[in-house]
């Protein structure tokens, strides 16, 4: 879902407003094109500033995509620990963490291209720094799918491991999904997840054997 478009301008807008506004325009330019096709002077433009101003409270377009790439690190993180909670991983687990994801990125589901963009220049600050979320997400992931595994009884790591590949693909591809259809709120697609969740179950279960 596209940020609304703002041409607000500069005249009298407190500094710490404008950065925001700043910010809001690049999420949904980065999320939207992507790193290397993304323009600031679009940025700029929605917003109603200079692309010189634009440099001056950021730096670099790197500087810029870092700063975007930051908040929604964090907030995805966040959600998704506190979905997690304390006690440890249950059956409820994955939906928990679906809904945060959704009602996290309701209003700017672009930002998630900006946190899972692959083709940001190697070796730079923005790379790095997804690096560092993709890893602390991927492990968060790693220990739900293993408690989930232990308590249905299986302590196989290549399970485990497994398992992981398919929830983090599975995470992306529901809010991919999810962006092409800006019509969905986060809880009508928490729904649907709970409805596709049960017919897998459903169709993973081995049929009886012969009588």
């Amino acid at each position: 879902m596209a940020t609304p478009r703002s041409k607000a301008g500069t005249k009298g807008v407190p500094r710490h407003v404008r950065r925001q506004q700043m910010l809001e325009a690049a999420t949904e330019e980065f999320g939207s094109r992507g790193y290397t096709a993304a323009s600031l002077a679009v940025v700029a433009e929605r917003v109603g500033v200079t692309k010189t101003l634009l440099h001056q409270y950021f730096g670099t377009k790197e500087d810029l995509y870092v700063a975007c790439l930051t908040p929604v690190g964090d907030s995805l993180l966040d959600t998704i620990r506190t979905a997690m909670g304390e006690a440890g991983a249950t059956p409820h687990t994955p939906l928990r963490v679906l809904r945060g994801i959704f009602v996290a990125l309701e209003g700017r589901r672009e930002a998630w291209f900006v946190l899972y963009d692959r083709s940001l220049p190697p070796g730079g600050e923005a790379a790095r720094t997804a690096a560092v979320y993709w890893a602390a997400i991927d492990a968060l992931a790693a220990d739900g799918t293993t408690e989930l595994l232990r308590a249905a009884g299986s302590t196989d790591p290549m399970d485990a491991d497994a398992l992981r590949h398919v929830w983090t693909d599975l995470v992306s591809t529901l809010v991919r999904w999810w962006v092409k259809h800006p019509e969905e709120t986060p809880e009508a697609m928490t729904r649907r997840c709970a409805r596709l969740f049960t017919v897998a179950a459903a169709l993973a279960v081995d049929p009886a054997p012969p009588g």
